[in-house]
């Protein structure tokens, strides 16, 4: 017979509580605020619903919406305009044109410098290869595009840039269509594949080029050139491009503003 008490396994009154973690109302808010823009009921440059409409919707303070908002607007992806509203945020501002592309001129500014020349080398649908797979979440041998461009300022062929592409999203991206675009390439990934690049994860670090590499920036093999691997995510961290560029860094600088 067991004469064990059923509160034999109890822990002892010391012991600490197991409760839920749960996390603060605006941070909930905020992320029912992403699920829509995820899910496209606000376009990039449309305006949002205002606070009062916000606090409504969602049955909460505007104190609490305003909370969340403020988070979105630090991370980029809302932007307040005084007296206007807020706004769902986009590549094709000038304000965030440049916002992963942090090479600035010596002598002056990126105003000044004004746009880069773009050639577009090469632009080819391939199998992905275990290391791109990896870097964009797919399956070995998944399709990817692959595109390899060159920018140059005042002529001079500055940064020359590999990206990778998941096939799925970008179908129908052809050379043509890159080079007949004159805005920044995050912009039309925005307005003509619905794919907006919300953060990314850079590695930097000094690189001798190879033989193709040097041919097309018109460096010899010795020059040394600063090494750029990004991954770019579009919503709930999902990689939708592998960028490796490579910088001459005889007349810019890579620049990065630490808060």
């Amino acid at each position: 017979m067991n004469n064990q008490s059923p509160l034999a396994d109890t822990p002892p009154s010391d012991a600490p509580a197991l409760t839920p973690a749960f996390s603060p109302l605006y941070q909930q808010i905020k992320g029912l605020i992403l699920q829509s823009l995820q899910s496209g009921e606000w376009k990039p440059g449309e305006s949002i619903p205002s606070e009062m409409e916000l606090a409504a919707r969602y049955r909460v303070s505007q104190g609490t919406v305003r909370k969340a908002i403020d988070e979105l607007a630090s991370d980029n992806l809302l932007v307040r305009r005084q007296g206007k509203g807020t706004f769902v945020a986009t590549h094709a501002e000038q304000h965030v044109q440049y916002r992963f592309l942090k090479l600035v001129p010596d002598q002056g500014d990126l105003n000044t410098e004004g746009p880069a020349q773009r050639e577009i080398v090469d632009c080819k649908r391939l199998r992905a290869s275990a290391e791109i797979a990896r870097a964009l979440a797919l399956r070995t041998g998944d399709a990817v595009l692959q595109v390899r461009r060159v920018l140059s300022f005042g002529g001079v062929p500055t940064i020359l840039e590999d990206l990778w592409l998941p096939g799925g999203p970008f179908k129908g991206l052809t050379a043509e269509r890159l080079a007949d675009y004159h805005g920044p390439m995050y912009a039309l990934f925005e307005t003509e594949f619905g794919v907006r690049m919300v953060r990314a994860d850079e590695k930097i670090r000094a690189v001798l080029p190879d033989e193709s590499q040097s041919e097309l920036l018109h460096v010899p093999r010795s020059t040394p050139l600063l090494s750029v691997e990004r991954v770019a995510y579009t919503y709930n961290d999902t990689p939708m491009e592998l960028r490796r560029g490579f910088y001459r860094t005889d007349s810019h600088h890579y620049h990065n503003a630490l808060n």
